[in-house]
């Protein structure tokens, strides 16, 4: 599936689907670390835990058929579009879904949820896989291995594997063939005190869908906003407590 395509799914299914992929091909980005991304900000001082990033996406906000998001992603990091849409990257995708009980749809993007306790880290053999202090979850394709377990861990379909040659890469964003990526909440931009392109995007849009900021900061947009709303996050069951929270589901 392309990054702009919108699914359609059972609401039920969404909530309860797993990816599942196996194979290994290795090669690398040179010269390009998305660890360094995990040591230190621009200015030098390191991620810090009094932080958690996390995003409110408000689905009564969300307009099917919009892609701006996933528009601004792809060209925020640069993700290939091919003539073979079953391998083109998904850092970000449009889903609609059908309440089967009442015929409700709805649409929303759905991402890398930034848990709390990632199952992603936790089956990576290598340490690829990695959850900032902050709450930010990245890949480090210098020590991925391309072996995909993370891939088949996530309950959120939020990871691709890069099966091609990459030309025309971002260097904030490193990327190799042979190894996994997903959604970095643009840490290369948060560091700098600047939102995600995909929260940029659907503001500049009209639509006021997505709300990016500190879940810690009690006197901050988005905890406030929060407090205020009925949220819930996605397979919430599982106790990995996503940094997504989605109202209106």
């Amino acid at each position: 599936m392309a990054a702009g395509d919108t699914s359609t799914l059972p609401r039920r299914e969404l909530l309860g689907r797993a990816s599942a992929l196996a194979g290994l091909v290795v090669s690398f980005a040179p010269g390009m670390r998305l660890i360094d991304l995990a040591a230190a900000k621009p200015d030098g001082e390191a991620a810090s835990a009094e932080v958690r990033w996390g995003m409110l996406v408000d689905t009564t906000r969300c307009v099917s058929g919009c892609d701006a998001c996933v528009n601004a992603c792809a060209t925020e990091h640069g993700l290939e579009m091919t003539d073979r849409p079953e391998i083109d990257a998904q850092w970000i995708r449009k889903v609609d879904l059908i309440d089967e009980d009442s015929g409700k749809e709805i649409s929303l993007p759905v991402m890398c949820q930034h848990c709390e306790d990632a199952p992603c880290v936790a089956v990576c053999p290598t340490g690829a896989s990695f959850r900032r202090e902050d709450g930010i979850v990245l890949v480090n394709q210098h020590t991925c291995i391309g072996c995909r377990y993370c891939m088949m861990a996530c309950p959120y379909k939020a990871r691709s594997f890069i099966h091609i040659n990459l030309t025309g890469q971002r260097t904030h964003s490193p990327r190799g063939k042979g190894t996994v990526e997903s959604c970095t909440f643009c840490v290369h931009r948060v560091d700098r005190d600047r939102e995600p392109a995909c929260v940029e995007a659907c503001t500049a849009a009209g639509h006021q869908a997505l709300l990016f900021g500190d879940l810690s900061d009690n006197e901050g947009e988005l905890a406030q906003r929060l407090g205020e709303v009925q949220t819930q996050q996605l397979r919430s069951d599982l106790g990995t407590n996503p940094g997504v929270h989605y109202h209106g589901l």
